[in-house]
């Protein structure tokens, strides 16, 4: 069993734990581990110990750790033109927004920036420009900590402290079409909405909502506006969550996506992409960024897409989903399984799920605790089969120990 480090000693006679208590704010808490490399799923400790890592640093290492691929990408690129500036144009940004649209499946006109936040303040600033300032998010809704994203995230601990918050915002239960429907007005600039609500969780909604959420904006004038953050790149099997079929059935185009996370494989991008006409609304000077689509970042974005493609990671996280859920659902300890590809939610018949991951980490597995009852488990896209079962057979026994 191996136990967090957080205390070593190092060269300079002072702990890691105090040096980072000393130098960094105390946004996160003390730090679970102080890791040192990566190599495809799993991560090392200062001490060399192993870990399965299960949380992809929140569904961001979609290529795991130190990917060849996306090696190979950033120091070519980096090596060759490293930052220019959006004065000036570079190839694999382009490439980049040409493959985005090609995704989605419409034209349209893609914005970078180096984060899912950023991404979504580019689309909050787009909504203002069709006139209009009212937004319609969802209950349960994680969509950042800026100021405008955080106006749109409905957990009270997060907004308390720093209201008041930009903007005229609704919120409505996740799922509940009819309460939608009665919120978006002809004043409505947009309907933002996650295809499955990851902070909270891996919550699904019930099929159809995506399909009825673009019908009432249609019927109102209103964007519709999909925070792929965390479930696009193939997360779920599918480039979109809003293009899976066990997701919404229906086939759906909404007018804004925003996605990072995966996108960049461990690297800082997002993206805000704007479908037809919406993709017009942003003009010269309306909005900008220094950082954002610079070579690099897009060439590992690049990257991350050519190797999903070129592996078959789509089926591959198809499987390797669909085998995690039936063997942790298994246990009767877990009441409820959710989620596709490889972003899964699991109930637990006891609030122990703090404990649960205190005792994974402990026998070398890296998972997450998004709620007192729940576990989130966002894994590398490259999690292979055999690294899926080992935690599975894990299970029963991680459930033991922490008391559920």
């Amino acid at each position: 069993m191996t136990q967090p480090v957080t205390d070593h000693t190092d060269h300079t006679g002072h702990s890691w734990g105090e040096r980072y208590a000393a130098s960094l704010m105390n946004t996160f808490g003390p730090p679970k581990l102080v890791l040192t490399r990566g190599e495809g799923s799993r991560v090392w400790d200062e001490d060399g110990t192993a870990y399965l890592d299960l949380l992809g640093g929140i569904a961001v290492n979609s290529l795991g750790h130190a990917h060849p691929a996306l090696v190979e990408a950033v120091s070519t690129q980096l090596g060759t033109l490293g930052h220019i500036s959006n004065f000036f144009a570079s190839e694999p940004q382009i490439g980049l927004a040409e493959r985005l649209l090609g995704l989605v499946g419409a034209p349209g006109r893609v914005f970078f920036a180096n984060s899912g936040a950023e991404a979504n303040e580019a689309a909050i600033k787009l909504t203002r420009r069709t006139g209009r300032t009212h937004l319609v998010a969802t209950e349960g809704a994680f969509h950042g900590r800026t100021m405008g994203s955080l106006a749109l995230t409905s957990k009270e601990a997060y907004r308390a402290p720093f209201e008041p918050l930009p903007g005229h915002v609704t919120f409505v239960p996740y799922g509940d079409a009819a309460a939608l429907a009665e919120a978006v007005t002809d004043e409505t600039a947009a309907v933002v909405l996650e295809p499955l609500q990851g902070e909270a969780g891996v919550v699904v909604p019930p099929e159809g909502y995506l399909a009825r959420a673009r019908e009432i904006t249609t019927e109102h004038g209103a964007l519709l506006w999909l925070d792929e953050i965390q479930t696009g790149i193939g997360r779920t099997g599918a480039w979109f969550g809003y293009q899976h079929p066990a997701i919404e059935p229906t086939a759906v185009l909404p007018d804004l996506v925003t996605v990072a996370k995966g996108l960049g494989g461990g690297l800082p991008i997002g993206a805000c992409i704007a479908v037809g006409e919406a993709g017009h609304l942003l003009g010269p000077g309306n909005h900008g960024t220094t950082f954002g689509g610079n070579p690099v970042a897009t060439a590992a974005g690049l990257a991350v897409l050519d190797t999903i493609e070129r592996d078959g990671l789509l089926a591959h996280v198809a499987d390797v989903g669909a085998q995690l859920r039936a063997g942790l659902g298994a246990d009767p300890r877990v009441t409820d399984v959710r989620g596709q590809g490889l972003l899964i939610g699991l109930d637990l018949s006891a609030p122990r799920s703090a404990e649960v991951v205190a005792t994974a980490l402990a026998h070398g597995f890296i998972i997450n605790n998004p709620t007192p009852e729940r576990i989130r488990l966002a894994p590398p896209l490259v999690l292979t089969e055999q690294e899926a079962a080992s935690f599975v057979a894990a299970w029963p026994a991680l459930l033991d120990e922490a008391g559920v």
